[in-house]
């Protein structure tokens, strides 16, 4: 490891940077310096301008993606290397925002019907019934469920933002749980690594068994893993759950991020799923696996 990468490292510690950012960050740099074969510390503002506009016609990598790029060069001149002043200025607006495709409850039935495994379904109900990403996850812990009557919650620790939240545990989802912790046993990690038990299950796992699982159940429509939670809180506005409780239960900062969720609900939800607005797992239609 460079001194400089070194110390970049340390300063995204300092700053609070979620282990993902991090390594987003340093991925980035690294490839920037490879870009040129030289230190990044040594590159002046019109080559990193040149680098992203490699990066956005040559590559044709996405918006988000080069945004990100320009974040981490711009830490490493501002916080780092103490310049003032950002380095790239061209604008780095955000990129184009798309509305995602939720699934109806008949597709969410069919997707987890088809997980291939007792550990895969349970760890795809776990993101669609707690609305978790798939970093959150893959870091739960046997103890971060608490199951008392008068608790009935999952505690998410150190989620997007580093901030803990508590995500009310469903009782239909508590039931799997015990069925899965029944079977498995797991010890320390709800869900740990195939290969070692002593290590959380990798977020790229967790995807590919949701693409496995979508691809089994004929859904075409767009989107991995993260799209259960978007699931999750458009069934839960569907079911006459308050924005604001569902803007604590996801995450987020600011409940306007939450809001967007107004556009994909459907105005005429089930009778039943009013009810028993929670009970997610409850709400789906009878499947079985072809």
């Amino acid at each position: 490891m460079t001194p400089l990468r070194q110390r970049m490292l340390d300063a995204l510690v300092l700053h609070g940077k979620a282990p993902r950012t991090q390594e987003a960050y340093i991925s980035a740099v690294a490839q920037l310096a490879r870009h040129y074969r030289r230190s990044p510390d040594t590159l002046d503002g019109a080559e990193i301008e040149a680098y992203l506009l490699h990066l956005l016609r040559e590559r044709q990598l996405t918006r988000s993606t080069v945004n990100q790029a320009g974040c981490a060069i711009n830490f490493l001149f501002g916080k780092v290397l103490g310049r003032d002043g950002s380095p790239c200025r061209i604008p780095l607006p955000r990129g184009p925002q798309r509305l995602p495709e939720i699934l109806s409850r008949d597709e969410i039935a069919r997707l987890l019907a088809c997980a291939r495994s007792l550990k895969a379904r349970t760890a795809l109900s776990c993101a669609y019934a707690l609305g978790l990403r798939v970093s959150e996850l893959c870091a739960l812990r046997v103890e971060h469920i608490d199951s008392a009557a008068d608790r009935m919650c999952v505690r998410v620790v150190q989620g997007k933002g580093a901030k803990d939240r508590y995500v009310p545990l469903p009782a239909d989802l508590l039931a799997l749980l015990r069925g899965y912790h029944r079977h498995v046993r797991p010890r320390g990690w709800l869900f740990s690594a195939a290969t070692d038990p002593a290590q959380p299950l990798h977020t790229e796992q967790a995807q590919r068994w949701c693409w496995q699982a979508r691809e089994a159940a004929g859904i075409t429509k767009a989107g991995g893993i993260h799209g259960l939670r978007h699931c999750y809180a458009t069934h839960l506005l569907e079911c006459g759950v308050d924005l604001h409780s569902i803007s604590q239960w996801l995450g987020h900062r600011h409940v306007n991020t939450t809001a967007r969720y107004l556009h994909l609900a459907r105005p005429d939800a089930p009778d039943g799923a009013r009810r028993t607005p929670l009970t997610l797992l409850s709400n789906l239609p009878e499947c079985t696996r072809h």
